[in-house]
């Protein structure tokens, strides 16, 4: 392809709303641009880079036995009322209205589709197991929508669902999309890590995330380097750092605390109760129901955890109105000693821990001496949000913590869809069961803005060869010139022929621009053809992101085959 003819209108200057890498880079680049808020148009380059990464899915995907489906993006509001999750998506969900009045939504994932076609078609345990995908479109309306591809709200999913008669072929086709997902990830050239996740509104009893450690992220992983326990924090576990241990002193007592209403007060003259001496008490509403969630003063709930330990749908913070008709207090004076009437969630790190203080319920008055077990009746669980350098939960080592990027997610779902919606098979007995179900999601762009991520430089980006638009950009330096002309022709034939994707910088410019527009694009070979080389019947070969001392010079006539081994070493796709 010429540069002259192809559509690539690069930007010197970094867009001033683009505030990750991948994100600058793909609009300085030409790439894409933004109709809207987390709308983007994909230009040339990212789509063949787009392209690319859906083939390897696709490829892997098929290497499992996965059949590939296309369903539509527009879903009838019944289908997910089957599923019960037309009301659980919430505000994340783009919903509209045909001309009739009827609901319809923008498809976010497809598990109720799936399951749809599965209940219709499926009837014996003969026509299991089966994994059906599909890469469509998907929708979401987010509330912040930034960071270029990361967070955006029209995007490309490649989605599997497996169907299995049993437990035991759910796990071989995790297994199997474990396995796949981790060839995907490699060859697309990231470096990447498996976590234990919370499923959230996808439902199930096990989820795998798999991330990249960037800035750019918004997950936080914690993470041991010892054992190489990972974990996103929603669900991670941790040895919390240890409260001195304190006997018990006697009985409750009750102490004004005027205008004390936060942990921080507390802790200061004249009261200088330590944080970690002080039970944290915050009242929720799981689904309908009132909860009390208590952790040490000196840690942080996780509303992740919460709505694991509750089983709720939907979790939130309790309105004041509803604290004070449950609790008789305002927020500031809230405790858990003596409730009976709500269901009480106590932190584990708190079992066993005596002489806290706590909200008496009672405006402007506190608890002392309050040991847990005795005083506070709930339910030991972990609510608390790991911190670093707190103990691993699998060794001795310590937890490091740090942002990540989330490329996949695999889940097992069991039978949450196929129970709601009466998707049954007959077993081997000719006993109807419900068919046992696995999700697994991978976002395209999100590959390739992870590639960016990771791989790029003051000077643009650097691709890795399988996912790269072109992998070799020949610059004709005297493009005007006729010996320089041909030559450029000629090796652009020659490469072509090897199946070396090729793009030929053929504009009338300074070989300052080309060469920085080069190192912007991010191609992964870079030829410069010049009259003082080529009258030595050789070219510049120089590999995008090395030092100018590593350029060499290459003959002529060698370099189609060495574009060609070097495509192939590196996970590169040869043209056909």
């Amino acid at each position: 392809m010429r540069y002259s003819q192809l559509f690539i209108p690069t930007l010197k200057e970094t867009p001033s709303d683009a505030k990750v890498v991948s994100h600058q880079l793909l609009v300085r680049g030409g790439f894409m641009r933004q109709l809207g808020a987390g709308i983007y148009s994909y230009l040339p380059l990212l789509q063949r880079s787009v392209r690319k990464a859906s083939a390897i899915v696709r490829e892997e995907m098929e290497g499992i036995g996965a059949q590939e489906f296309f369903l539509p993006a527009l879903n009838p509001r019944e289908v997910w009322e089957a599923s019960g999750r037309w009301s659980v998506m919430g505000d994340n969900m783009f919903r509209l209205k045909d001309r009739s009045g009827a609901d319809y939504c923008l498809a976010m994932t497809h598990e109720e589709v799936f399951t749809a076609i599965a209940r219709d078609e499926l009837r014996s345990y003969r026509q299991l197991p089966q994994i059906w995908y599909q890469i469509q479109t998907k929708f979401r309306d987010e509330a912040r929508p930034k960071s270029g591809l990361l967070r955006v709200r029209q995007f490309t999913m490649k989605d599997s669902y497996s169907f299995d008669v049993d437990q035991a072929g759910l796990d071989r086709a995790f297994e199997a999309h474990r396995q796949a997902y981790e060839r995907i990830f490699s060859r697309c050239g990231l470096s990447f890590m498996q976590v234990d996740a919370h499923s959230g509104a996808m439902g199930g009893s096990a989820s795998t995330e798999f991330m990249v450690r960037t800035e750019a992220g918004e997950d936080l992983v914690a993470h041991c380097a010892t054992c190489g326990y990972a974990a996103n924090t929603e669900k991670a576990e941790s040895r919390a750092k240890p409260r001195p241990a304190k006997a018990s002193a006697g009985s409750t007592e009750k102490f004004a605390t005027p205008g004390v209403v936060t942990i921080e007060a507390l802790s200061k003259d004249p009261f200088r109760v330590a944080a970690e001496d002080q039970l944290k008490t915050l009242v929720y509403i799981a689904d309908s129901k009132v909860v009390l969630a208590v952790v040490r003063g000196d840690q942080t709930l996780s509303e992740t955890k919460l709505q694991t330990a509750t089983g709720a749908t939907e979790v939130r913070p309790a309105k004041a109105e509803e604290i004070r008709v449950a609790l008789g207090a305002s927020p500031g004076s809230l405790g858990a000693v003596g409730i009976t009437n709500v269901i009480v969630l106590i932190d584990r790190s708190l079992e066993g821990a005596a002489d806290m203080v706590t909200g008496a319920n009672q405006d402007g008055f506190h608890f002392r001496h309050v040991d847990v077990g005795r005083d506070v009746q709930g339910k030991i669980v972990d609510l608390r949000l790991v911190s670093a350098d707190e103990g691993c939960i699998r060794c001795d080592g310590r937890l490091e913590i740090f942002k990540s990027l989330e490329v996949g997610h695999i889940f097992k779902l069991g039978t949450k869809y196929s129970v709601s919606m009466g998707a049954k098979v007959l077993d081997e007995g000719g006993k109807e069961v419900p068919i046992v179900m696995g999700s697994y999601g991978i976002g395209v762009e999100r590959i390739v803005a992870a590639a960016i991520e990771l791989s790029h430089d003051a000077d643009g980006i650097r691709w890795p060869m399988s996912i790269a638009p072109y992998h070799v950009v020949i610059l004709a330096l005297q493009a005007l010139d006729p010996e320089v002309a041909a030559a450029a022709e000629t090796l652009s034939a020659a490469l072509k022929a090897a199946g070396v994707e090729v793009l030929v910088d053929d504009r009338d410019e300074r070989p300052g621009v080309k060469f920085k527009d080069a190192d912007l694009l991010g191609i992964p070979v870079r030829i410069a053809i010049g009259k003082k080389s080529l009258a030595e019947g050789k070219v510049e070969w120089k590999r995008r992101g090395a030092s100018k001392e590593a350029m060499e010079l290459v003959a002529l006539a060698d370099v189609a085959a060495r574009a060609r081994a070097l495509v192939l070493a590196e996970g590169g796709k040869l043209a056909s």
